[in-house]
């Protein structure tokens, strides 16, 4: 299992993959973990920044010699290098690995971009050095000449890999068509740490929540991209309360945080949960929002889901495929059509809370384990005949 973001390292990939690995554990699956020298990996030694990840890969491989290599692949977690340029030169550090490993290779894909969200991304630019009065327009230019000409070549570049592994795997159909079809939809696995005996009010008290107020939650790291610059502005029913808390990535060199208005949403200010917290934070909630500007996919959906609740996001595609089986509803990213789609969900919660609880049993990670072992003994009988 290759990974350069990997635990006690805080980011959503890194987590994913702690848990996939521990439940492939448990059906008896040997995993050996490749992961960046700050994380918890049996091997490591990769990063973003070491342009040797593919030699260090292929030596560790030929040493082991392992039935099959699963590869958690984020462009930017090996190294992602365009050239303004030549933007057809689009490379990684882990290239190489893929060009010669003669071991049956997985990759999930955790990365893919409409054309309007990849050119979003350049007028979310944020200030974070002395880059002077025309620092940010400056960077937005380059980035957004960058961007424009890089976009065919990183489809491609993602496709290359998708072509030069045995399998595919992506959590939405969006992400698969986006690649030009043909990957392994397995959901993105989540379910509850806690117990479910935990009442919602004894939840809440761990984190000194209201008893008397039902909850729209949301969490994750903040960025600019996940567009919480709307929560204090969303007027919801007197009965309901935004609750926040953010985090910071191990690789996430981005300083933003907006101060939201205190009276209207209540940060807790815990930093990156423990599988634990978070769970009781969402034991605690009725629904999750997710306003991003921005999303290839969402681990904090999937976990509100898991937790039973239904959310209300930006109308991106993403979430447009998970509204389309009433797990929630999508909405303008804007203040008003967001009151609107909860008052839409408050209206008619039972149908939605009901449509979420028969979907999460698709999210247990037994269950999702073993949708990657049957790939796995796919990739070694086809790789033996």
């Amino acid at each position: 299992m290759v990974s350069t973001e990997y635990p006690p390292m805080t980011g959503g990939i890194g987590r994913y993959t702690a848990n996939l690995v521990n439940a492939l554990k448990k059906k008896g699956i040997e995993v050996i973990v490749v992961s960046n020298e700050k994380g918890n990996g049996d091997y490591k030694g990769i990063s973003p920044e070491n342009k040797l990840t593919s030699e260090i890969l292929l030596k560790f491989v030929n040493d082991i010699k392992p039935d099959v290599v699963h590869i958690q692949f984020e462009p930017g977690l090996y190294g992602l290098y365009i050239s303004p340029v030549d933007p057809w030169k689009i490379k990684t550090n882990i290239d190489y690995f893929y060009d010669n490993c003669k071991i049956p290779i997985i990759t999930t894909f955790h990365s893919a971009y409409t054309f309007h969200e990849w050119m979003g991304q350049v007028f979310y630019i944020r200030k974070t050095g002395k880059t002077g009065k025309l620092g940010i327009p400056a960077r937005a230019l380059v980035k957004g000449w960058k961007n424009l000409v890089s976009y065919r070549p990183f489809i491609k570049f993602n496709k290359k890999k998708l072509k030069q592994s045995y399998a595919g795997i992506c959590f939405s159909n969006y992400i698969s068509n986006l690649l030009g079809g043909g990957l392994n939809i397995i959901y993105h696995g989540a379910e509850p740490l806690i117990s479910l005996n935990l009442s919602k009010e004894e939840a809440k008290q761990k984190f000194s929540i209201p008893l008397d107020k039902k909850i729209a939650v949301t969490v994750g790291f903040r960025t600019v991209t996940k567009g919480w610059d709307i929560l204090d502005k969303v007027k919801l029913p007197d009965d309901w309360l935004i609750i926040s808390n953010s985090a910071k990535s191990h690789y996430n060199k981005e300083s933003y945080y907006d101060k939201l208005d205190k009276d209207k949403v209540i940060d807790l200010q815990r930093g990156f949960l423990s599988e634990e917290d978070l769970s009781i934070l969402f034991r605690a909630s009725d629904t999750v929002l997710l306003p991003y500007r921005i999303t290839s996919g969402s681990g904090v959906m999937f976990d509100a889901l898991a937790h039973g609740l239904p959310f209300v996001a930006s109308d991106l595609e993403f979430f447009k495929e998970f509204a389309k089986m009433n797990l929630g509803l999508v909405a303008k990213r804007n203040p008003k059509s967001f009151e609107y789609a909860m008052d839409v969900l408050v209206k008619n919660y039972d149908r939605y809370k009901t449509a979420v609880d028969n979907f999460k049993v698709h999210l247990k990670w037994l269950s999702v384990a073993d949708q990657h072992i049957k790939l796995y003994n796919n990739a070694i009988k086809h790789y033996k005949a």
